[in-house]
């Protein structure tokens, strides 16, 4: 079975490196990355070790073998989150600038393809994890780099004043991401509005069959301009449309042509839940 993704784990990373510390040193494929093995992590998974920084190791999907780059395999990248706020959680989310600046790596106004299928399944595995840890699971709306032209997720977790990650949080990051399961059931779409923690969009895919790509908040919406609005669902693979955390949004001049407008209940119940409730009932932690 072909792997489904490649983990990068980013040795100045105190989350990836403690995370990488429990599956010891899995086989290695033969294949190579600036002299480091690429590893058979499991079945889904490869592993790959990167002695540089995660948020600026740009374009590291070129660097990989001909037979991976041209399938564009996914990046998933575990890492520290960092908030002011400084308070503990799970989140996933997808990578890119909507907006004219690139504090956090990348380019202005450039965006990387998304992977919703892959985003939630990571979202929904430490939404039913996280609880026992005391910590709660969010997406977060799209930010920051590497640059890539590959699909690529980050999943964090934020730790605030602790001197490094709880071994609860590590240990969820560890069971899961080796075996990520993407649904052909979930509906991709582009997310829009709302607050940095996305807490609808959260909310809709824990919830409903809905697997959101990428997701510009409300603060995104201030600074975006229609190319960066329009390639926002064109890099969000297989987008059925837009959902929108307010209605008022669908109505902002620049997001004129980016594709269908779609409801809450476009998609299906998950098996299990209910639906979702009213928008901003669900807050999750930071700014």
């Amino acid at each position: 079975m072909d792997p489904r993704y490649l983990l990068v784990i980013s040795e100045p990373d105190p989350v990836a490196v403690r995370v990488a510390e429990r599956w010891g040193t899995p086989p290695s494929t033969g294949d190579w990355v600036d002299g480091a093995p690429i590893r058979q992590l499991s079945t889904g998974a490869l592993l790959l070790r990167r002695s540089g920084s995660h948020i600026h190791d740009d374009r590291l999907d070129h660097r990989l073998p001909t037979p991976l780059r041209e399938r564009a395999l996914p990046l998933v990248f575990p890492s520290v989150h960092r908030s002011e706020q400084n308070l503990p959680c799970l989140t996933v989310h997808p990578l890119g600038n909507p907006g004219p600046t690139a504090e956090v790596g990348g380019e202005p106004r450039t965006l990387v393809p998304s992977e919703p299928r892959l985003m939630v399944a990571a979202l929904r595995a430490m939404d039913e994890l996280g609880p026992a840890a005391g910590l709660r699971a969010t997406y977060e709306a799209t930010h920051h780099g590497p640059r890539l032209d590959s699909p690529a997720l980050f999943v964090e977790i934020g730790f605030g004043l602790l001197p490094g990650p709880p071994e609860e949080a590590v240990e969820i990051l560890a069971r899961i991401l080796p075996h990520l399961e993407p649904s052909m059931e979930d509906h991709p779409a582009l997310g829009v509005g709302g607050g940095h923690y996305a807490p609808h969009f959260t909310d809709l895919a824990l919830r409903r069959r809905w697997a959101f790509g990428h997701i510009l908040s409300r603060h995104a919406l201030g600074v975006l301009d229609a190319a960066t609005a329009r390639s926002a669902l064109a890099l969000t693979p297989r987008a059925e449309g837009a959902v929108y955390a307010r209605a008022s949004d669908a109505s902002l001049p620049v997001l004129a042509g980016i594709g269908p407008r779609l409801r809450d209940g476009n998609a299906p119940v998950r098996p299990g839940t209910t639906a979702p409730p009213t928008v901003g009932a669900r807050r999750a932690s930071g700014t």
